[in-house]
């Protein structure tokens, strides 16, 4: 497993990092985001949508469950499982359907659907910390690792470690 722990300062460092985060996120990847309310998660894939190309607007999908963005590289959809009340809602909702190999996939809040869900590329911990927030990305596959390591040059010296 590959690790990679920043400190982000504020927000405008947390949307530069979901923007380095987009320049090496490939279709059919899995990214869970963790951490508490307001951690920064909707705020990083803000971030990555920005830099995949997304205009509109992006906000949490916390009563939905779920929103899709159609990009040029292909469908993304953000999850946000904070209001499921159990796992096989995710089944309900085709849920499974969404996790294809043309899409990328952003789960916030991934523990709410365990057993669920298909394991992740990249785990993202989001920790609130001096003012800003630190954030650890781990690989959870060997397209995590790859993505990785691709990541480390695209942050060198952006973020304090």
């Amino acid at each position: 497993m590959v690790e990679s722990r920043l400190h982000l300062a504020d927000e405008a460092a947390t949307l530069a990092c979901g923007a380095a985060l987009a320049a090496v996120v490939r279709p059919g990847m899995v990214l869970f985001l963790e951490g508490g309310l307001g951690a920064g998660k909707t705020t990083l894939t803000r971030g990555l949508l920005r830099a995949l190309g997304w205009g509109g607007n992006v906000k949490s999908p916390t009563y939905t469950l779920v929103e899709p963005y159609d990009l040029a590289s292909g469908p993304f959809y953000h999850f946000d499982l904070y209001r499921l009340l159990d796992p096989e809602e995710l089944e309900l909702i085709g849920g499974r359907d969404y996790f294809s190999s043309d899409a990328i996939c952003v789960v916030e809040w991934p523990d709410k659907g365990a057993g669920f869900l298909p394991p992740a590329d990249l785990l993202i911990r989001l920790i609130t910390a001096g003012g800003g927030r630190d954030i650890v990305v781990c690989s959870g596959s060997a397209a995590g690792k790859t993505a990785l390591v691709e990541w480390q040059p695209l942050i060198q010296g952006q973020f304090s470690e």
